[in-house]
């Protein structure tokens, strides 16, 4: 899955180092705001702004998980796999590959 994207709001969304930090991370393993809070010694609520920020642009999977008592959390996840960014005619041009859900790729019987 690919779409493009306006340059500048790449340019000023993945310009942050928290940002950049939070896609590492996840990209290794599902990790709940707390434990991506910790790991970048960044505070809770700066965490989940840039969580929402990247949630709304699709760069980050959000699932729920339990833990042994029954809580529930949520955990995120890269969707990021690819960046590409041309200098073409004057101006730039910006193309994002997200990783596919396995689930999007199940077809469903119809009728």
């Amino acid at each position: 899955m690919s779409r493009a994207w306006e340059a500048e709001t790449v340019f000023d969304l993945l310009g942050n180092e928290l940002v950049r930090e939070l896609l590492a991370l996840t990209s290794v393993e599902r990790l709940s705001a707390d434990e991506l809070a910790e790991r970048c010694s960044a505070s809770r609520p700066t965490v989940y702004r840039r969580l929402d920020s990247l949630e709304a642009y699709d760069l980050v999977a959000v699932h729920t998980e339990y833990d042994e008592e029954g809580n529930h959390y949520q955990s995120y996840e890269c969707r990021l796999e690819a960046a590409h960014i041309d200098v073409e005619e004057g101006g730039f041009t910006v193309d994002i590959t997200l990783r596919r859900d396995p689930v999007d790729d199940v077809d469903v019987p119809e009728g």
